[in-house]
């Protein structure tokens, strides 16, 4: 395999047998992408790609009654803007539902939504603390009490809906930003990692550091699993938050899913000692100022591009 592909995984052998790991650490530094097979929730995944197409299927009327605002950042929303640039696609958003139900999600008025959304999100929580530890062990860092954890509670999922044409009538389209060249435009997550479902359609792609466009190609029964902003901080930048787009799709709509693991709410994000040692690239930043900026210019334009990690990079 070549550093440019993107490697297959099986999520039970890697944990038991390090084979696997060197083509896992070799992605993670040159584009940080790779496919995890056997990861054991494909019920979850199946019901939640029934409920994507169900919601997706309702009319626009029905989509809107659960739109996110300025001050709503969960729900539905069909003009979110990426490097400035107003992407082609559709999205529903929502995090784990609080017992005592204060929490911004929406749902539309199907059970059988929630329940199945609500079982992905569960059942997806758990596989990506299993990869966040897999991963450390590809970085050969050692496991102990002190290794970083990801935060359900803070973490999110998104629905995608990637149509063949603009989803804006013409009035909607004259008060927003104009369609750019791509689906999705390039960017990173910003939080740890991405654990991302798409459908047989295709179209994304990831960035190496040779700075060529890598296709991730669709594959039955897998994940694909794309690094985050704060791994890259967390690991002195000896991995790579994946740059990555989603081509514009001329025949057929393509549905995804992302689960973002995000760290917990009051984290303070920092390259890890034992990585840095006397030369950390960062100065630490709260999780909670980085993923605000992400998530406002996403709903508007904000005059500048999103906040990145470069902005808290030390200098040379």
């Amino acid at each position: 395999m070549t550093k440019q592909q993107v490697p297959l995984i099986d999520l039970c052998a890697a944990e038991t047998d390090s084979k696997d790991l060197d083509l896992l650490d070799t992605a993670c530094r040159d584009h940080g992408f790779f496919i995890l097979s056997n990861h054991d929730i494909d019920r979850e995944i199946e019901a939640m790609w029934d409920a994507s197409r169900r919601f997706f299927a309702r009319s626009r009327d029905e989509k809107q009654q659960v739109s996110r605002t300025q001050t709503m950042p969960l729900g539905y929303y069909d003009r979110e803007l990426t490097k400035r640039k107003r992407d082609l696609k559709e999205v529903f958003d929502y995090m784990r539902p609080k017992a005592d139900g204060k929490n911004l999600n929406q749902w539309p008025d199907d059970v059988a939504f929630k329940a199945a959304l609500s079982n992905f999100f569960e059942a997806a929580s758990l596989v990506a603390d299993r990869v966040l530890k897999l991963v450390f062990l590809a970085l050969e860092e050692r496991l102990d009490a002190s290794q970083p954890q990801g935060d359900p509670a803070t973490s999110t999922v998104r629905l995608n809906y990637y149509p063949t044409q603009d989803p804006l009538d013409a009035a909607a389209r004259s008060d927003v930003q104009p369609l750019g060249d791509m689906a999705l435009h390039h960017h990173t997550d910003p939080g740890i990692l991405t654990l991302l479902l798409q459908d047989k359609t295709g179209g994304l792609q990831t960035l190496t550091k040779d700075q060529v466009w890598v296709d991730v190609p669709p594959r039955e029964n897998s994940i694909v699993v794309n690094l985050g902003d704060v791994l890259q901080v967390w690991s002195n930048d000896q991995y790579r938050a994946a740059i990555h787009r989603v081509t514009p799709r001329s025949q057929d709509a393509r549905f995804s899913t992302p689960y973002f693991f995000n760290p917990a709410a009051d984290a303070m994000i920092q390259p890890r000692e034992s990585l840095a040692g006397d030369h950390s690239h960062y100065h630490s930043f709260t999780w909670r100022e980085y993923i605000k900026g992400r998530v406002d210019d996403n709903f508007t334009d904000l005059g500048v591009d999103d906040i990145q990690i470069d902005r808290f990079r030390r200098s040379a």
